[in-house]
């Protein structure tokens, strides 16, 4: 009797065992999410929770929620930097929170399987220099020997105030920076992939598949950069791809909205159209989809920044930067955030 009854649990349960051993055999999704200051995220976690529970906002906020507190999420996780574990708040700027919140949510309820968020971003890191990637090669010699010339006359002039004998800078040392982000977000990427079973223990064992590539950038090309945008940008999506090995990777890019509700002009508006060109690069059709932050803006912090020093207090319930980090505003970074999860869903049915 009891042996027929092993018998018999063991066919019940053989199909659950089964099931189980397919589910952890799927591949952890993989996201990266590279950029500079505002990928790093700018949104102060008290604002974030005021707005989370204040009467005129929470709705915005409620899925992210549960029982009073902020989700902490066991299927997505993150590694920013030094910091690593399940998604939730937090995992912005020291104290804030960015994109990668609403972002994860997004590929989180997308997906049967676990999502892992590689987050590679450092503030005032321009495409131009040190996100340039390999293809694009170097600038024109002249500018590198104009940009020498400056550092030399610089490290000159402090060696006589401070009567120093530093060595002048050479060409080699002129060039290093180029690049320097990007290999950086390599390595990154590298390390967590070839350690996310350590970093993560609800990974172990499992196989992690890239599965897309997010891209919020742009401020610092304003100051020399910005005509060179367009082209650098391919070389970077291209580049991207080939050193991963991923020739189709879904590319989402978040152009430049720092304008919110007034137009863009000047460097600013030729880097938004730079970004946007990628939708019409023929190659990129179907694999790759930039969008505009500036119509997701939150029009109450907008309108009361410019009195931002008066009204502190109401302020700090309200946002809490400037505009070149999206007015500190939780909801445009939510907004943005959602935003680049959506965009992504597409490039995923399309690939």
């Amino acid at each position: 009797m009891k042996q027929n009854l092993r018998l018999l649990t063991a066919l019940l349960l053989a199909p659950l065992a089964a099931l189980q051993a397919t589910e952890t055999s799927k591949p952890v999704k993989v996201f990266i999410l590279a950029g500079q200051s505002n990928m790093e995220g700018k949104a102060p976690n008290a604002l974030l929770d005021h707005q989370a529970t204040n009467e005129s906002t929470k709705e915005l906020f409620a899925h992210l929620r549960k029982d009073g507190q902020w989700i902490v999420r066991d299927d997505v996780f993150i590694k920013f930097l030094d910091r690593k574990g399940p998604l939730t708040v937090g995992y912005g700027s020291p104290g804030r929170t960015g994109p990668e919140l609403e972002f994860g949510t997004v590929m989180g309820n997308y997906f049967d399987e676990p999502v892992l968020l590689i987050k590679a971003a450092w503030g005032g890191h321009s495409l131009v220099k040190l996100f340039r990637s390999p293809s694009a090669g170097f600038p024109a010699e002249a500018e590198l020997e104009k940009e020498l010339k400056q550092a030399q006359e610089s490290v000159t002039k402090d060696n006589e105030k401070n009567k120093k004998n530093d060595p002048l800078p050479t060409m080699e040392n002129t060039k290093m920076p180029y690049g320097s982000s990007y290999r950086n977000m390599m390595t990154e990427l590298k390390d967590v992939m070839e350690n996310s079973g350590t970093m993560f223990p609800a990974l172990k064992g499992r196989n992690l598949e890239l599965a897309g590539f997010v891209w919020f950038q742009g401020w610092n090309d304003q100051y020399g950069g910005e005509n060179e945008y367009e082209s650098n940008l391919k070389h970077f999506i291209k580049d991207v791809r080939k050193d991963l090995n991923a020739p189709k990777l879904p590319f989402v890019i978040a152009a430049m909205g720092q304008n919110g509700s007034k137009p863009a002009n000047g460097a600013m508006l030729t880097i938004r159209d730079a970004q946007l060109a990628m939708n019409d690069v023929p190659e990129f059709k179907g694999n790759v989809k930039a969008f505009r932050t500036d119509v997701l803006v939150d029009k109450a912090a907008e309108d009361l920044y410019p009195t931002w020093q008066e009204n502190l207090e109401q302020w700090k319930l309200t946002g809490g930067d400037h505009p070149y980090h999206y007015l500190g505003s939780a909801i445009w970074f939510a907004r943005i955030g959602h935003t680049m999860g959506e965009a992504m869903k597409e490039l995923l049915v399309t690939k």
